[in-house]
């Protein structure tokens, strides 16, 4: 089993740190909630920050129980939310296709042929279809005369948004989507490829090895092996439109294995190359070529699969942003809604649901379910009207306590929020949902304050500069958790460089 871990980034989550004096300390058990007048004044002084200057900004704070508005700041203008589209797109999954939904991936014999037909699991992992052959040798079969024919029928053929960034498909947060995938590692990064870097001997090349083993790419290694305690400057990169990845630069002698991601060109092909090399190891023989096409009805299942639950599959996917299984829980959500696995179908599901819960949805452009597309739109006041609706569902509590936590050092708790306002009134009270893109900043949530009151809020942040203002995001929910006496000036500036969601890179 991989370990627990994005390939080439640790996950301790670098983050904005906010430190609280005794004062704030107390302010968390205080009764007194603080003024409207206190709030306001706060908040604006927060939201003064030069780095906002000529910035979209838009923030409101509301009850949650009742509603009421307690602080707003431009919260009906249109903004790109970036991963916030995630807090639209769960809800809806939770909604339509229920906590309890589970994918399914059948094995099924048939005019000589060897059936894998996939509906888009994205716990399928190595061992997944490892234990899928087995089960098929137990069958008792040991040779298929005809073809290993992977069905992908479940979902339509498209498998990245035509709004996305071409220069970043190559990388796991963009990875194609297909009802059969594979993921590397038990944080399911699906339609993505490891690829392992170990030193050799100073001045010698690399060695480059790729997990799961698959033919589906081609290594370009011009990768050397540096001095002892040199600086790496290893590059990983596959160029769009190739299934060749090349490695270059420089990694030092002595070095820990060097772990990247890089994405399937095709992740039918990729699933289905992984599930015969397992047949293989398993005894059984194709003597066909892979193709696709879709199963027979007159096919004989011989093996099924069947996922974990949503709720369980909405912890990697939630606290660590993942991309690839929101937009695979669009395209489930379109057939389920309407028998169409497609962007199309699944986008006007989740914005049919969000209307009838209570979101004015001529207010939001659904372009993805992720949030990686810079034309998504939504405001902030309609971000609260989805945070208060979910209050009220049966499944509430296993999605609320799938979002980041604050504070919360352990990656599958606190997720991108995990080395966020440490120390704070914030921290371990706070569950919500970050957002990064280029110039693109947001943070949308819960948080109890200090006289109990749970309240919602949403801050989103468009066309500042510089680098993204994660602290003065922290500022406010360590504001609105502390009440007026919280320190919340004691705060370290995000890194100037990061444009995207922090658990896609690391750097937040």
């Amino acid at each position: 089993m991989r370990k627990l871990v994005k390939r080439g980034l640790t996950l301790t989550l670098a983050g904005v740190l906010v430190s609280a004096s005794p004062a704030a300390a107390g302010a968390a058990t205080g009764t007194a909630r603080p003024s409207s007048d206190d709030l306001k004044t706060d908040l604006d002084q927060i939201l003064s920050d030069s780095r906002l200057n000529g910035a979209s900004v838009g923030l409101i704070v509301r009850d949650a129980q009742s509603g009421a508005v307690l602080y707003d700041h431009d919260s009906s203008t249109q903004e790109t939310p970036g991963s916030n589209n995630k807090l639209q797109t769960s809800t809806a999954a939770f909604g339509l296709l229920g906590s309890d939904y589970r994918f399914h991936t059948k094995v099924a014999v048939g005019n000589g042929n060897l059936y894998l037909k996939g509906t888009g699991d994205p716990t399928m992992r190595a061992q997944e279809y490892d234990a899928l052959a087995a089960a098929v040798a137990a069958k008792g079969v040991t040779k298929v005369s005809g073809n290993l024919v992977a069905d992908d029928t479940w979902f339509d053929a498209e498998r990245t948004r035509p709004d996305w960034d071409p220069s970043d498909l190559p990388y796991s947060y963009a990875a194609g989507i297909s009802a059969l995938t594979v993921a590397p590692d038990d944080v399911y990064d699906i339609g993505s490829i490891g690829v392992d870097i170990t030193p050799g001997a100073a001045g010698e090349p690399v060695k480059v090895a790729v997990s799961p083993p698959t033919s589906v790419i081609k290594i370009d290694n011009e990768a050397v092996t540096g001095a002892a305690g040199s600086a790496s400057t290893l590059s990983v990169d596959r160029v769009n439109g190739t299934n060749v990845v090349k490695v270059t630069g420089s990694y030092p002698a002595g070095g820990a294995e060097s772990d990247h991601l890089t994405t399937a060109p095709d992740p039918t092909m990729y699933a289905a190359d992984v599930f015969r090399d397992a047949l293989e190891a398993h005894g059984v023989e194709v003597d066909g070529t892979i193709t696709e096409a879709a199963t027979p009805s007159t096919a004989k299942v011989l093996t099924d699969r069947v996922s974990i639950p949503l709720s369980q599959i909405a912890v990697p996917w939630l606290k660590l942003s993942n991309n690839p299984i929101t937009e695979t829980v669009v395209k489930a959500i379109g057939r389920k809604v309407s028998g169409k696995g497609t962007w199309d179908a699944g986008l006007a599901g989740v914005t049919a649901y969000l209307k009838n819960h209570g979101v004015d949805t001529s207010q939001i452009k659904l372009t993805d379910g992720s949030g990686l597309a810079a034309t998504n739109k939504t405001t902030p006041q309609q971000i609260t009207n989805v945070l208060r609706s979910a209050r009220s569902q049966s499944w509430f509590d296993t999605w609320y306590n799938a979002l980041p936590i604050a504070g919360e050092p352990d990656p599958l708790v606190g997720g991108t929020l995990a080395s966020r306002m440490t120390g704070t009134p914030a921290a371990g009270n706070l569950h919500g949902k970050t957002g990064t893109l280029t110039g693109v900043s947001a943070l949308s949530g819960y948080v109890t304050d200090p006289n109990g009151e749970k309240l919602v809020f949403s801050s989103m942040f468009n066309g500042y500069q510089g680098g993204a203002p994660k602290d003065i995001e922290d500022k406010i929910a360590v504001r609105l958790a502390g009440g007026p006496t919280a320190a919340v000036n004691a705060v370290r500036r995000a890194p100037s460089g990061q444009n995207l969601e922090c658990s896609w890179t690391r750097s937040c």
